[in-house]
């Protein structure tokens, strides 16, 4: 119950299990192209341009930065924790000029204040995190894409822990790019960068004036590719992880079966049951509210006399594996429990069970219906800051 690896469905991992064949064999070709089509059903996104590379959600995000950026170039770059901060030193890499808006832990920079500073500068790449996969904290997008349009702004939306988990609709909602890693929501075990790109995005890129700073990364390579595939044609720049791609046709596919406003709902369900049990049990949240909570995974603050040591010992003896804090500056004040992909009801009562025994085996006492318990005092000034 980690944020990424989620478990696998059993028809993937017999995909990805089966003998490897040629990257230009019929059968590869095939399901190339199909989960090319398949992605931009997911991400609702049906001009866009689907790219498929392997590597990690951080080599998606440097594929859209490399094409995105030229030196001299001003980014915008709205952070809700770690992935943010991120974004915004990978972007200083291809010589852009990096504004960095950061929220208070927990909580979400405000579309107005982002008006405000697009107002102000001559900016031409706009980054948010869906999900912080450090935080839990969600940002609603459309309202961002649409800042984006109507300044003439390129977006990219960091989807690592969103799509396919989410509601993303990335056409209606003006999105330039929407990237994300396939071991999360998208339920392929580690391994695969994805994103789709909009036509206006993809025509910025023809415009540049220098070559991408970034040679693997660089759409002249690739895009001839991605479009050979799905006209069902073999073409190489780079070996796919060809394994891991049949699972991908196979998880797309299930995705689609079970329908996008079908998972969008169950995530949401998921995730809102999981933060009922947690507050319950006297349990607070990185996130400020409920508007502002991911459904995908969710960051519970320890309560006072836990530590981090001591539950996690407690937890591993439960057969359950949540995962740790990821902000450095309190790592040790929260951990993360993944719920996205192919959870069900079952997962989330078996992890909140878990919780509740480790807990008590830490000296806590569970009082469940009564007020939660006031946030630990160091948490608070981070807020402020």
């Amino acid at each position: 119950m980690i944020p990424g690896p989620i478990e696998f469905e059993p028809a993937v991992m017999q995909a990805v299990g089966m003998a490897t064949t040629s990257h230009v064999a019929p059968n590869f070709i095939e399901s190339f192209g199909h989960s090319l089509e398949m992605m931009r059903e997911v991400w609702m996104a049906p001009s866009g341009q689907p790219f498929i590379m392997a590597g990690t959600g951080t080599l998606a995000m440097d594929m859209a930065g490399s094409n995105l950026v030229e030196p001299g170039d001003r980014a915008l770059v709205i952070s809700t924790g770690y992935f943010g901060v991120r974004y915004a030193e990978l972007l200083k890499r291809y010589g852009a000029g990096v504004t960095l808006l950061t929220a208070p832990v927990g909580e979400v920079v405000s579309p107005q204040k982002i008006e405000a500073e697009l107002q102000r500068g001559q900016y031409k790449l706009m980054t948010f995190t869906h999900v912080d996969t450090s935080t839990a904290v969600m940002v609603d997008p459309e309202p961002l894409g649409r800042l984006g349009e109507k300044y003439g702004v390129l977006t990219i939306l960091d989807g690592v822990c969103s799509v396919a988990g989410e509601e993303i609709r990335q056409e209606e909602w003006k999105i330039d790019v929407v990237l994300t890693a396939s071991q999360k929501a998208v339920g392929v075990p580690p391994g695969l960068a994805l994103m789709v790109v909009s036509e206006r995005a993809m025509q910025a890129w023809r415009q540049r004036s220098s070559p991408a700073g970034n040679y693997y990364c660089d759409w002249t390579h690739w895009l001839p590719v991605m479009k050979a595939y799905e006209e069902r044609r073999p073409a190489y720049f780079g070996t796919p992880a060809v394994n891991l791609v049949c699972g991908l046709e196979v998880s797309l596919g299930l995705i689609l079966k079970e329908g996008m406003e079908a998972r969008f709902s169950r995530h949401r369900r998921l995730g809102g049951s999981f933060r009922e049990a947690m507050k319950s049990m006297g349990i607070r949240m990185i996130p400020v509210s409920d508007e502002v909570s991911a459904n995908t995974l969710s960051a519970p603050l320890y309560p006072e006399g836990v530590s981090a040591a001591g539950f996690m010992k407690e937890i591993a003896a439960s057969d359950v594996i949540l995962a740790g804090g990821l902000l450095p500056e309190m790592k040790d004040r929260y951990f993360r429990v993944g719920h996205m992909g192919a959870v069900t009801t079952g997962d989330i009562v078996t992890t909140v069970n878990a919780i509740e025994t480790a807990l008590k085996n830490c000296g806590y006492t569970v009082s469940y219906g009564g007020s939660p318990e006031e946030l630990p005092q160091d948490i608070e000034p981070l807020r402020r800051c």
